[in-house]
């Protein structure tokens, strides 16, 4: 055997070779994003490494060779999606909030829309009945104001006493429970207020003296 046999071979690298790893990468991530536009924005089962090489057009081995697994693979559709969205986390402050937010309901209004859990006929008879006891509490407050502005505060109220928002302010932000509560009804309090001072709410914003 001579030295030449012994000596370990160099992997041929070029930027042609560079360049279309990351075309390939890039389709591997675009494809991640396209499945995950076929459904809900919360439902994120369909994004697996078979889904995503056949949408790609590549075999399991290549996603491997990219992406050392599911969870970094996720995380490399999450950011395509960030930046999908135009929505810079580092850059919200409350100026500019408002129209952040709009921004993210406008990006997430491109997906289906699926309840998370489909209510049983009960808890949708309950759920009607909350909303029409709302709507009941806010027309009398605002008799001049349209039915669709009407129905906008009522909703408002509606995701303040959902149990969604309660098991968030208390899972995510881990505040106790009296803290939570009383966040929830502090906001309440900002908008009940909002309609005995006769503030008004015009089109899709919040329209103040």
């Amino acid at each position: 055997m001579t030295a030449a046999d012994t000596t370990p071979r160099r992997r041929y690298d070029s930027p042609v070779r560079r360049r279309q790893a990351a075309e390939t990468r890039d389709r591997i991530v675009s494809a991640g994003a396209a499945i995950l536009h076929d459904h809900p924005v919360w439902n994120w089962d369909a994004l697996t490494i078979r889904a995503v090489a056949e949408r790609a057009g590549v075999n399991e081995r290549t996603v491997y060779r990219h992406f050392g697994g599911e969870r970094e693979l996720r995380d490399a559709v999450f950011a395509h999606l960030e930046a999908e969205s135009g929505i810079d986390l580092d850059q919200l402050g409350l100026d500019n909030l408002p129209a952040e937010t709009a921004r993210l309901f406008s990006f997430v209004s491109t997906f289906p829309l699926e309840p998370r859990t489909p209510l049983d006929a009960t808890l949708h008879a309950a759920d009607r009945r909350l909303r029409d006891a709302l709507h009941r509490a806010v027309d009398p407050a605002a008799p001049g104001w349209s039915e669709a502005d009407r129905t906008l505060v009522a909703a408002m109220l509606d995701v303040l006493w959902s149990m969604p928002t309660y098991e968030r302010l208390v899972g995510a932000w881990g505040l106790d429970p009296e803290d939570a509560t009383q966040a929830v009804t502090w906001v309440m309090g900002l908008i009940t207020a909002t309609l005995a001072n006769e503030s008004g709410v015009s089109g899709r914003g919040v329209r103040t003296r």
